[in-house]
């Protein structure tokens, strides 16, 4: 299976415009916290990985573009489904019965101006 191409703005912005049912146009450019929230939400269950943000880093996503590049980074480095450290230990964890709940992957963003790979 091959995972997603990473959102660029404008998969980001059709993402938004699904909040609150209105046009990617209408889509403001500053996020408040209650449509990021969502939009990481939204994020995980369309690409099937699991972000690791910490607090610290949720609140330097303030605009349409930072979020654009924490969920492209997740989605690069996550790698195709099925493949890297993070699928194989969820997969082990779920193979082994210890707790695991699903497939996917877990991806920690990396920090705002980071370079990508």
């Amino acid at each position: 299976m091959t995972r997603l191409a990473p959102p660029d703005r404008t998969d980001v912005l059709a993402m938004l415009a699904t909040f609150a049912e209105r046009s990617p146009g209408a889509v403001q450019d500053t996020l408040g916290s209650l449509e990021l929230t969502w939009l990481i939400a939204e994020f995980e269950q369309r690409f099937d990985i699991e972000l690791e943000l910490s607090d610290e880093r949720f609140e330097t996503i303030r605009t349409v573009d930072d979020a654009t590049e924490v969920l492209r980074a997740a989605v690069l480095a996550a790698g195709p489904a099925g493949s890297g450290p993070a699928h194989s230990e969820a997969a082990g964890r779920k193979a082994s019965g210890s707790g695991a709940t699903g497939p996917g992957a877990t991806a920690e963003a990396p920090p705002a101006g980071a370079a990508r790979p």
